[in-house]
């Protein structure tokens, strides 16, 4: 594995790559690493099974556009040492690592990418900008890097959203795939942020899977009320948690638009503050 901080050098090694017939695969992250990344990497690597050979990028950089003033840009866990033993075992090709300043050499951009509508709910909706920084460096990614494919993540299942919109478009030649969420043996989603969590938050943190999987057999069952779905699943989390409800909402799965009666496949979402660390999760019902 190469690992590579500026644009120009990895633009070179990449333009080299595709001379050579390979296929791009790109996963962008924002580093700190888990089994949740790297089974995406596994999941690239297994193409070469494939007509093509497989150049495997994979980007860490945290994104200060999409932190807004009162986040956790400063103290968003950073380990480039440990990520780049993670990555090299995992089967990545090329790590683009830049600094802020090889991304946004006058302190900031002042082109930004924005979604409508879809950005309006959920995250969005809590966190201002967010999906307009998010947008942003992926373009920015894009440009530099040229994949045929990128992966995300189905945790962060708005973000896939967004991406997938953005690609549509902008007319952008790039596959997106997502990929389920990996969890912990008792049902925690596999996040950076999960670094932040006290013993005893880690200990309540399992009970946002447990809601949503029994909002999902609820609505297997024949419920196909949204709000009592809602209102179960706020209980549940308040009687078993201290736990900070941010939202819990329910939307199509497919372009995340409202839903009166769950008729169609659905995404419930939920975002839950445990002391400081705000952490979010969802789970797709089809119908």
């Amino acid at each position: 594995m190469v690992i590579i901080n500026t644009i120009a050098d990895t633009r070179e090694s990449i333009l080299w790559a595709k001379q050579q017939g390979k296929k791009v695969v790109l996963i962008p992250t924002m580093g700190f690493l888990h089994d949740g990344h790297l089974s995406m990497v596994k999941a690239a690597r297994r193409q070469d099974n494939g007509d093509k050979e497989i150049l495997v990028v994979m980007s860490i950089f945290v994104n200060p556009l999409q932190f807004g003033p009162n986040e956790d840009y400063e103290k968003y866990p950073r380990d480039l040492t440990r990520d780049a033993s993670l990555a090299e075992e995992a089967g990545v090709d090329l790590l683009f690592a830049p600094s802020v300043k090889e991304m946004y050499p006058a302190g900031g951009s002042l082109t930004a990418v924005q979604v409508s509508r879809i950005t309006e709910v959920l995250c969005g909706a809590s966190r201002p900008g967010h999906f307009e920084g998010v947008a942003t460096v992926v373009t920015k990614l894009f440009n530099i890097v040229q994949p045929h494919e990128a992966y995300f993540g189905q945790k962060d299942y708005q973000q896939v959203a967004v991406i997938r919109q953005m690609v549509k478009d902008l007319n952008m030649p790039i596959t997106i795939r997502s990929f389920p969420t990996v969890r912990e043996s008792d049902g925690l989603a596999l996040s950076s942020r999960n670094a932040y969590l006290s013993s005893e938050e880690r200990q309540q943190a399992p009970i946002l899977y447990r809601a949503l999987q029994e909002a999902s057999a609820r609505i297997t069952g024949g419920e196909i009320s949204p709000d009592r779905i809602k209102a179960a699943i706020k209980q549940r989390i308040s009687e078993e948690s201290n736990g900070k409800i941010d939202y819990v909402e329910i939307y199509r799965a497919d372009d995340l638009s409202e839903v009166e009666q769950i008729t169609v496949s659905i995404v419930i979402a939920l975002a839950v503050h445990f002391g400081t660390t705000r952490l979010i999760d969802n789970i797709i019902v089809e119908v």
